[in-house]
């Protein structure tokens, strides 16, 4: 049984179609996701079709969630603002009903999913360091857990200590922790601007980045087109 665990995809709908196809010709079985279908990019409403699909677990992230519903967006930066505000106009009720409802946490076979950390989820931590990772595996009870919000592929490793690096494949073994982000296939933040997602080998128990080249073009087109922030398109060019 092969897990593709796909997140922060962003309304990008050219780069979630290439993980798509890159994952069924990896002999991916089953689908999960860490939230943040929509945001910054133009194709939010085919992203969800797409998602929901696929019968894929979806935890909510903090742009679903912001889109959804009409709270104040004060902690967002002017440019995630004003792409959550086109967000809200091109989804239907039905759509923001979904969005509005989805979970915060899912357990699947034995690991689980979130969006940004077990520890308070509603609030949106990031996990970069230690500190943060370890206030996670306090709330961990599966040995895998899969998250995203930083748009950053990084494992984070208990075992007497947590180590901390970048990852290609990991060997999950008995008597360790495993918090792993799969960094984003929408709108990478690593100086890579290859959509990036993670397949979880259940029988093999390995974990491996994938990254993925997509038609970037065309998404820079939608977005300026569309009227959504320029910046969001520059910055898919250098996947940061």
């Amino acid at each position: 049984m092969k897990y593709a665990i796909l997140g922060d995809i962003h309304a990008n709908l050219e780069a979630l179609s290439a993980v798509l196809e890159d994952a069924e010709q990896q002999s991916v079985t089953h689908y999960a996701c860490t939230g943040d279908v929509v945001g910054y990019n133009a194709d939010p409403k085919s992203c969800l079709q797409m998602i929901r699909s696929l019968n894929c677990s979806v935890v909510q992230g903090n742009h679903d969630y912001y889109a959804a519903c009409n709270e104040n967006m004060e902690l967002f930066t002017p440019m995630a603002q004003k792409s959550i505000r086109w967000t809200r106009k091109h989804l239907s009720p039905f759509e923001r009903k979904y969005l509005r409802h989805l979970p915060l946490i899912i357990d699947i076979e034995n690991f689980t999913i979130v969006h940004s950390s077990l520890s308070n989820p509603h609030r949106w931590n990031y996990i970069f360091k230690r500190r943060a990772a370890d206030a996670n595996f306090r709330n961990q009870f599966n040995n895998v857990c899969f998250f995203g919000h930083t748009h950053v592929p990084l494992a984070f490793v208990k075992g007497d200590a947590i180590e901390k690096g970048f990852y290609e494949t990991l060997h999950v073994k008995p008597g360790f922790q495993y918090l792993i982000n799969v960094g984003s296939v929408g709108q990478p933040r690593d100086r890579n601007p290859k959509a990036a997602y993670v397949i979880y080998d259940l029988d093999a128990q390995t974990i491996t980045i994938r990254r993925v080249d997509y038609d970037l073009a065309t998404t820079q087109k939608k977005i300026r087109a569309a009227g959504l922030p320029f910046r969001n398109a520059l910055r898919l060019a250098s996947g940061r």
